[in-house]
């Protein structure tokens, strides 16, 4: 930087959670694993408390997508993620996959997390994740149900799935749905185009998978280009001590894969960029937000 020359301020990405134990991921899931969620030991607590603390390090603020059933067990959490000035959105109540569930079974599911949650934190919740992004194309009709519902925008849909009904898109990826019960912002993960191919570079496993070097710069050309991050990750991502799930092979390669350092990892992405939650960092729904008299960091 030349003598006189005014420093810019690194461009404000977005930086979300979704809260969920590690036992209740889609690719170990089983009827019977399911009826066992009250016996097996719960971690989430403790992993989503550590991630806020690191938060906390770097003086970020994220959006935590909390499943229901994760808040009726520990409302605790909940409401020192709200104090802290993180955004509490949902990531529905049971983590049922969308296309496995009715439209009047998905109904009660996203109303029910929005309840819970909104008695916890004393103010609207209106952000909404479906479990692993399962708003495709197949259910179009989650969409208008989480308008119905209350919601405000949605994270689940991954620009390569993205319907041509999408409009006023912004430089996040983030655009408008219309449908018969109104209109809906979406927020979508990032993704970069490689060789035809619309590459998930977001968080979660890819962020475990690719080095961290190569994340970083897969993720420093985005923001050249001028888009705004979107990342995501899971609490169970920063615990190499996680009891071990007996289920397929590849399952079991694609959750156990280098948790022993995404700490890391995520310590070298807050250093490397700036982060902020949905609520804050995309400019219309921080607009909802200041409409409905909300602020991220205030507490009722």
């Amino acid at each position: 930087m030349r003598l006189g020359e005014i420093p810019q301020e690194k461009p404000r990405h977005v930086l979300s959670f979704d809260v969920e134990e590690h036992f209740q991921v889609a690719a170990f899931w089983s009827v019977a694993r399911r009826r066992e969620w009250d016996q097996l030991g719960s971690r989430v607590e403790h992993n989503t408390r550590k991630i806020a603390n690191l938060l906390s390090e770097y003086s970020t603020k994220a959006t935590f997508f909390v499943l229901g059933w994760v808040a009726e067990r520990h409302p605790a959490l909940v409401k020192d993620l709200a104090q802290q000035g993180h955004e509490i959105a949902s990531h529905g109540y049971g983590h049922e996959l969308v296309h496995t569930q009715s439209p009047a079974q998905f109904r009660e599911d996203v109303r029910r997390s929005k309840h819970i949650l909104e008695d916890l934190i004393g103010r609207p919740v209106v952000g909404y994740r479906a479990p692993s992004f399962s708003i495709t194309s197949r259910t179009e009709w989650a969409i208008s149900l989480l308008i119905e519902e209350g919601y405000r925008y949605d994270s689940s849909i991954y620009n390569r799935f993205r319907s041509t009904q999408g409009s006023t898109e912004s430089r996040s990826g983030t655009y408008q749905l219309e449908t018969e019960a109104g209109t809906i912002w979406e927020v979508s993960p990032s993704t970069m185009n490689a060789c035809g191919l619309q590459l998930p570079v977001a968080g979660g496993g890819y962020f475990r998978l690719f080095p961290y070097a190569t994340s970083k710069m897969f993720l420093k050309n985005l923001e050249k280009q001028g888009s705004q991050l979107v990342m995501y990750l899971h609490p169970w991502e920063l615990d190499p001590e996680q009891p071990r799930m007996d289920g397929p092979v590849l399952s079991k390669v694609r959750h156990y894969l280098n948790l022993g350092k995404t700490e890391q990892r995520l310590r070298w992405l807050l250093k490397d960029f700036s982060f902020a939650p949905i609520n804050e960092a995309i400019p219309p729904i921080r607009d909802i937000f200041e409409g409905l008299g909300e602020r991220s960091h205030a507490i009722v």
